[in-house]
């Protein structure tokens, strides 16, 4: 079969960030992670190669074959790339350790796993602030937090003005029934002396008409003493 139908089989993939943003002085993870589909050979290579800002012109800033990583240590990155990938797990990352503003630019990845060669290079984009600005996702999710707690705020004062709402109810609904049971006993007191005062009226009479008999019956019977 010719080598060119045995490509796309033996393609490796490169993955890395599309764009990252740090800021001056401080460092910056690079990452590239691969998918090949042979074992990882004690041949795989990593290489970084990084292009400037507005230039055409691209350099080599690292690389790693047979188990050793090269760093540049003439150029504009000196001492200042680590390594820290792991081929065996796919990784192929880097740091570049106190970032300036001429590391503005655009970093390349590339993995050769022999004799998994053929595939795409992946690249990112760095962009190195004075201050990284904040990103438009993290703008969305400050607005959204900021929402959401607004919305506990409010639930929680709207639950505090009802709770006291229904307490004050409840307070004046007992103070209204003890005002009724007040206003029943009194005059459940009064009803008891209007009864009782027809009562007394009826004996004072009866007593009377009986004293008034007793002696009209006394004075006729002393008449017919007198008499005889």
């Amino acid at each position: 079969l010719p080598s060119s139908a045995l490509s796309p089989a033996l393609a490796i993939e490169v993955y890395t960030d599309r764009e990252i943003q740090s800021n001056v002085g401080s460092k910056v993870h690079l990452s590239c992670t691969f998918w090949s589909s042979e074992w990882i050979s004690d041949d795989i290579s990593v290489s970084w190669h990084f292009q400037p800002d507005n230039s055409r012109d691209t350099y080599s800033i690292f690389h790693y074959a047979k188990g050793e990583a090269h760093e540049d240590d003439t150029g504009l990155f000196k001492d200042r790339i680590e390594w820290v990938g792991y081929p065996r797990s796919k990784d192929g990352s880097i740091v570049i350790h106190n970032l300036d503003y001429s590391d503005n630019g655009t970093y390349t990845c590339d993995v050769k796993n022999p004799p998994d060669v053929v595939g795409k290079s992946s690249y990112v984009h760095l962009l190195v602030y004075d201050k990284a600005p904040v990103r438009a996702g993290m703008v969305l999710g400050i607005i959204i937090g900021a929402a959401l707690i607004l919305v506990i705020i409010v639930a929680l004062l709207a639950y505090l003005i009802r709770y006291c709402w229904l307490r004050r109810q409840i307070r004046v609904q007992r103070e209204l029934s003890a005002l009724e049971r007040g206003k029943l006993h009194k005059l459940s007191k009064g009803s008891k002396g209007s009864r009782q005062a027809p009562l007394l009226s009826m004996l004072d009479q009866t007593r009377s008409f009986k004293s008034t008999s007793d002696k009209k019956s006394k004075g006729l019977g002393d008449s017919r003493k007198d008499r005889k």
